[in-house]
């Protein structure tokens, strides 16, 4: 077909073949140093001090609360679009004839 893709044909091994492994062995010299640098000491851990954990949890509150009165804004808002529509739509219904 036009469309079909035509995949090339894999040539089947005639013999299985296996091979030992073969192991490398380096022969390394130890260098020694004549700089005598040593390393510097680490610094001490950071630790967190509990104000930063309150701060961080009344960040995510207020965002989460200011997300739910949004969305729930969001839904009033629909609400009353979808009133008003309804409104409309039934009082262009009831209204005489003789009024248009």
């Amino acid at each position: 077909m036009l469309l079909s893709p035509k995949y090339p044909q894999t040539p089947t091994p005639s013999a299985h073949i296996t091979t030992a492994p073969v192991s490398v062995q380096h022969a390394h010299q130890p260098t020694v140093c004549a700089c005598q640098a040593t390393t510097p000491p680490a610094a001490p851990p950071r630790r967190v001090t509990p104000a930063a954990g309150v701060v961080v949890g009344a960040m995510a509150a207020v965002i989460t609360v200011g997300v739910v009165l949004t969305a729930l804004l969001v839904a009033v808002a629909v609400a009353a679009v979808s009133v008003a529509v309804v409104a409309l739509v039934l009082r262009s219904l009831l209204t005489q004839p003789r009024q248009r």
